[in-house]
């Protein structure tokens, strides 16, 4: 019995890197600097995850801003007014808006996909910001001359091709994070932003086949940033329903971190279709305690009571310090708890086994 394993995708930077990134936006390092830091800090990520013993790997997002702008950092025309969203602990993060168009991805991923192949022989998928993320730059005052209807026709070629260079670049698959899934049933109850979410990211999905969609997973989290989240008092209940009519193949979810871990895996259950399989969150990266390989491979066999196993797997709630200026959460334990995930799979991978021998 084989249980797939994955990470979401970010991992803390080292401190000489979160130095540069903010010495080179006040202007007091040159590029070249910041570059030798961040292959620096590229390559002592993917070594330090070779080192685990994970099947499947990312670069880290070592030098994305973070995981949300990296295709409109450096865009001319924008301003820093946008969507403000609010964290649990108080603080905040505030996204740029556009003020004219037409609107284009200045960086896609598939730059740091490549860069991340050239220094491993293992698979290495790439994480995506997803277009329903994207679309909150357009004002809600909207544009002279530049209607919210050509923003999203321009929007959904930029995601597809973000997707699509990825895929075409020889990602193991491409990961869609769509985190802002549960925030939008907080900012309305009522579902409607949360359906228009829904129906966006399937425009761009329904642009590839069914054999590629099988390599493109979507991410939902309730936003760690911090050690703090932006919508875990969301009932996934109310979400979960309305995520898997997306047509993606994989799903990563937030689990480690739920309290009534029965009503989520109830609720996978009920939603979850053949064609799916679900990753669930088996290392909280929000908590610093590591678990221990007993715990997740534990985490695991309960889930595979529920849910067939052949359409189980496992990953992290979340990316661990998803912006660039997030100390929270340290490398050494991000890595550990990579490690005992891994390690945790493949116990539940014997345990299975022996179960299913047995009969």
């Amino acid at each position: 019995m084989k249980i797939k394993t994955e990470p979401i995708g970010s991992m803390p930077r080292p401190k000489y890197l979160i130095d540069a990134l903010q010495s080179f936006a006040l202007g007091q390092i040159r590029e070249s600097e910041l570059s030798k830091l961040s292959d620096e800090a590229l390559k002592d990520t993917i070594k330090r995850f070779e080192e685990t013993g994970s099947p499947v790997i990312t670069d880290g997002e070592q030098t994305k801003p973070s995981f949300a702008t990296y295709p409109i950092s450096g865009l001319q025309n924008l301003s820093p007014d946008g969507v403000i969203i609010p964290f649990a602990d108080g603080h905040t993060r505030q996204l740029p808006k556009i003020i004219s168009g037409p609107f284009h991805y200045k960086t896609y991923a598939d730059s740091y996909l490549l860069k991340a192949m050239q220094l491993t022989r293992f698979p290495v998928k790439q994480a995506v910001i997803a277009v329903s993320a994207i679309s909150l730059l357009y004002p809600q005052e909207g544009i002279p001359g530049y209607s919210r209807e050509q923003f999203i026709n321009d929007l959904l070629n930029e995601a597809e091709a973000d997707i699509r260079k990825c895929l075409n670049s020889g990602a193991y698959n491409v990961q869609v994070d769509f985190t802002e899934a549960r925030l939008a049933l907080k900012l309305d109850p009522s579902k409607g932003l949360l359906k228009s979410f829904i129906d966006l990211n399937n425009k761009v999905l329904s642009r590839f086949s069914e054999e590629e969609r099988k390599k493109i997973g979507v991410h939902s989290c309730p936003g760690g940033d911090h050690d703090s989240t932006h919508s875990a008092d969301i009932n996934y209940a109310d979400l979960l329903p309305l995520l898997f009519e997306l047509n993606a193949g994989n799903f990563y979810l937030e689990y480690a971190g739920e309290k009534d871990k029965p009503a989520v895996l109830a609720s996978i259950k009920e939603n979850l279709r053949l064609s799916q399989r679900v990753f669930l969150g088996v290392t909280n990266v929000l908590n610093p305690e590591v678990e221990s390989p007993e715990l997740i491979r534990d985490t695991i066999l309960a889930a595979a009571e529920v849910i067939p196993p052949e359409q189980l797997g496992t990953t992290d709630d979340c990316g661990f310090s998803p912006f660039a200026d997030d100390l929270s959460t340290s490398r050494d334990t991000a890595f550990a708890k990579i490690q005992s995930r891994i390690q945790g799979t493949k116990l539940a991978e014997e345990k299975l086994s022996k179960l299913i021998y047995s009969l």
